[in-house]
């Protein structure tokens, strides 16, 4: 992008976001706030955050600079808008809230993105470390209490236990989904691969989940487990319930089948005949040249079906809060019942942070597994 192009992108963004609403103070958590803008709530000083997004957009600024400053810039924001709610705040009772508005949001996914486009040509060492860099003034500036006057802050102090053991339970629940639809997933890979009259029923029903919607499946599944375990009480004895993580499981799964039996059946596809042919014209049997040559070679095709299966598994848990399986999902309806947006976000910002640190966690193996291959 040339500098005077992109100046003028810079400015005709600022100059959207800047009259949105920044911050918002209310008499309490339930109660919809006075929305301030952002030169209202912070005045002359939201010129250095704004300069801070215009140079990275410049040609001229090498990507590992330009990522830096639009790391900076988003911390910054945030540091600005959490000491003028503190501002705000002076003077009114404790209930009072100060919610961070829409602009704020904008403005902060704006230098997130702005951030990761310029972070795309750095080694895979820089970037992590830019990331690192990035939470660790983060981290930093939370312990100094620069955001303790922000309502999100508040609820989080509020229910800091709960988060953490929702954070542990959304995991939990999204790594057990994985593992089963692994379960069903690979065996029939391997039998559509060997029989490949099998693949199109399979992909078929595989494919008629997906039209199903989310919710519906969830709630399908309570009725379903209750008559089963009616059917058959022993499997109360094993936890077994039909409110709570077996359905949230079960569904999810059901999900998680299809790009996970498409990764492994491409994969498997996917080994060179060549090496296939000299694996056998040296004797090797067919589930040593499967372990051999067929898997290693299948692996990066695979890692791509896993990566949409483990984002789609943290995001789908989040509906498990409906049906008593807790995690994540739990404080996000929690809040929509009643009416708190704070509550809504403590639960919703821990999920989309997972499903983005799993995508690049397992896009990152993906690329170092394509190049080995």
């Amino acid at each position: 992008m040339k500098a005077a192009p992109a100046l003028a992108a810079c400015v005709a963004a600022a100059a959207l976001l800047l009259p949105l609403p920044w911050l918002s103070v209310a008499p309490n958590r339930l109660l919809p706030g006075e929305p301030l803008s952002a030169l209202a709530a912070l005045g002359w000083l939201v010129a250095p955050p704004c300069l801070l997004l215009g140079l990275p957009a410049l040609d001229r600024v090498p990507p590992t600079v330009a990522a830096a400053l639009a790391l900076a810039a988003a911390l910054l924001l945030l540091v600005l808008t959490g000491g003028a709610a503190a501002e705000r705040l002076q003077g009114l009772p404790p209930a009072a809230r100060a919610g961070l508005g829409i602009g704020l949001w904008l403005a902060l996914v704006a230098a997130l993105v702005l951030a990761a486009i310029r972070m795309q040509p750095l080694a895979l060492a820089t970037r992590a470390l830019l990331v690192a860099a990035a939470l660790a003034a983060l981290l930093a500036a939370a312990s100094s209490g620069a955001f303790d006057a922000l309502s999100l802050a508040v609820e989080y102090r509020n229910r800091a236990d709960a988060v953490q053991a929702a954070l542990l339970r959304h995991v939990a629940l999204a790594t057990a989904a994985l593992l089963l639809a692994l379960l069903v997933a690979a065996p029939l890979a391997w039998a559509g691969f060997r029989h490949p009259r099998l693949a199109g029923p399979v992909g078929a029903v595989f494919a008629g989940v997906q039209v199903v919607p989310g919710l519906a499946l969830f709630a399908l599944l309570i009725p379903l487990l209750a008559a089963l375990l009616h059917a058959v009480p022993a499997l109360r004895d094993l936890g077994l319930a039909a409110i709570g993580p077996a359905p949230a499981v079960i569904a999810t799964a059901a999900y998680l089948t299809l790009p996970l039996w498409r990764g492994l059946s491409a994969g498997l596809a996917a080994a060179d005949p060549a090496a296939v042919a000299a694996a056998h014209a040296i004797g090797m049997g067919e589930a040593r040249i499967t372990r051999e040559v067929r898997l290693p070679l299948a692996l990066p095709v695979f890692a791509a079906g896993l990566r949409v299966a483990l984002v789609q598994a943290i995001g789908l848990v989040t509906l498990g809060g409906l049906v008593g399986a807790g995690g994540l999902g739990a404080l996000v309806f929690e809040g929509l019942a009643q009416f708190a947006t704070d509550l809504m976000l403590l639960g919703a910002i821990p999920i989309v942070l997972l499903a983005l640190l799993a995508d690049g966690l397992v896009r990152s193996a993906e690329t170092r597994l394509a190049v080995a291959a």
